[in-house]
């Protein structure tokens, strides 16, 4: 399963941008032999200042047809690392073949957007800068596939 990050706003480099790629390298590596992956990023930008909308317009577009579609919301789930692996675990063994998740910009993803989506996840019930939120996002993909491959990672 393609792992799809459609995200508002573009990382420049810094240390953000090195936690992001390693994370995802290191997704990459593990979740390949267990079905998941590659991952890779969609970063969009709305240059002519439209919003939640227009945001929503372009993530839309960023998203593979017929993927999963998860947004993260401040207001969505909250799963512990083991709980997110078994859901990542179970749209791949419901044969998606596409998983999108979305992080929208400084105002958050558009209503229409959310509630377009199979899924909504939350890092918690505390807002996070844009960055932050997509280190967690990736630490956390790579998290459930080191549970999901048994290995030494994840601590409990």
């Amino acid at each position: 399963m393609r792992v799809h990050l459609c995200v508002v706003g573009r990382i420049r480099s810094g240390p953000e941008r090195d936690l992001i790629d390693d994370y995802l390298k290191r997704f990459d590596r593990t979740g390949r032999p267990l079905g998941l992956g590659p991952a890779r990023e969609l970063e969009v930008e709305d240059k002519r200042g439209g919003g939640m909308e227009a945001e929503a317009a372009l993530l839309d577009r960023a998203c593979p047809t017929g993927a999963v579609r998860v947004v993260l919301d401040e207001r969505g789930e909250t799963l512990s690392s083991p709980e997110l692996a078994e859901r990542l675990a179970r749209w791949r063994d419901q044969g998606a073949q596409d998983l999108a998740l979305f992080i929208g910009g400084a105002d958050g993803l558009s209503p229409d957007l959310r509630a377009g989506a199979d899924a909504a996840l939350s890092l918690g019930r505390m807002v996070w800068p844009h960055a932050l939120a997509r280190v967690m996002l990736t630490e956390q993909l790579y998290r459930a596939a080191t549970i999901l491959a048994g290995g030494p990672y994840h601590r409990v």
